[in-house]
């Protein structure tokens, strides 16, 4: 079965967050692998990522990089044949 990855950089969205992981976590696809990049968030995004941390969701913080950064880290750590990009503030 084909595995999907989807890649989600966080910077400073807690107000946004919840919304935009219920969402990821609802797609129907049953092989997939979600990789949230805390990337050296101030506010409370980590806090509620820590919410979410579970089977098939892989939490990685860094220092602030920017978004590029961000998602090369999610690039490189991967399983996935296919990769998808979701922007934190994005549901």
């Amino acid at each position: 079965m084909t595995k999907i990855s989807i890649i989600i950089p966080v910077y400073n969205t807690a107000d946004y967050l919840k919304e935009c992981l219920n969402s990821v976590i609802s797609i129907p696809i049953p092989n997939k692998e979600i990789i949230i990049i805390n990337d050296g968030s101030t506010d409370n995004s980590l806090t509620i990522i820590n919410e979410y941390v579970g089977e098939n969701i892989i939490v990685v913080t860094t220092s602030n990089e920017g978004l590029s950064a961000a998602r090369n880290c999610g690039l490189n750590i991967s399983s996935g044949e296919y990769i998808l990009f979701i922007d934190s503030d994005d549901y």
